[in-house]
């Protein structure tokens, strides 16, 4: 990974006290802290924990920040639209759900295939950030009442080799900061390594 672009973070990074030095717990609020300390500022954007469905807002002129709010309160949801979001451009930022129209359960495969391309990036992040974290990453296909993936098993490994590449040549710098954060926040910055290459072997099935 490139580490000049997290050094653009070395205050927040250094300044952070590592977490959970027993068995680890996953609490969204933790989650809330880190991002919003990271990007309130320099990104004006904040991390909101919903009670319905995931969505972004941008910021409104004179108002509040941009809010990335995720589903019900779910770790994963957080850290699923995290990965959405350091994904985004600056203009996209600039538009409800990043101008894009979601596409609901029971898709056709026509339109199964669509979701599953737009989906290796984030998921190939989320699947970092979870590892970071020592937390359990599910893919997902997100397609319970349209016959689930086109091609599940292409789906998860085009996913772990974007993962691959990210760790290789660089994430995003927004993604590349935050992973950072969880890494130090959670204790597995000298353990990332073993504990990516151990989710090769029994990674979780994919489901829809």
């Amino acid at each position: 990974m490139d580490s000049a672009r997290a050094d653009k973070f070395p205050l927040v990074l250094n300044s952070l006290n590592t977490h959970n030095s027993g068995r680890m717990k996953h609490h969204p609020n933790d989650l809330i802290m880190l991002f919003n300390d990271l990007f309130r500022e320099s990104f004006r954007t904040i991390l909101v924990r919903g009670t319905d469905e995931p969505e972004y807002l941008p910021e409104v002129e004179g108002g509040g920040p941009a809010k990335v709010i995720f589903a019900h309160g779910y770790y994963a949801s957080a850290l699923h639209e995290i990965s959405h979001w350091c994904i985004a451009g600056d203009y996209r930022r600039t538009l409800v759900d990043y101008g894009y129209w979601y596409c609901p359960d029971g898709r056709t495969a026509e339109q199964q295939q669509c979701f599953e391309q737009v989906e290796v990036k984030p998921q190939a992040l989320e699947w970092l950030f979870s590892v970071a974290a020592g937390f359990r990453f599910h893919i997902s296909v997100d397609n319970l009442n349209g016959g689930g993936a086109v091609d599940g098993a292409g789906f998860k490994r085009r996913v772990r080799e974007q993962a691959d590449r990210y760790l290789t040549n660089g994430m995003p710098g927004r993604a590349e900061a935050f992973f950072r954060t969880l890494m130090h926040f959670y204790g597995m910055a000298d353990r990332f390594s073993s504990a990516w290459q151990a989710e090769f072997p029994d990674t979780a099935p994919v489901h829809s």
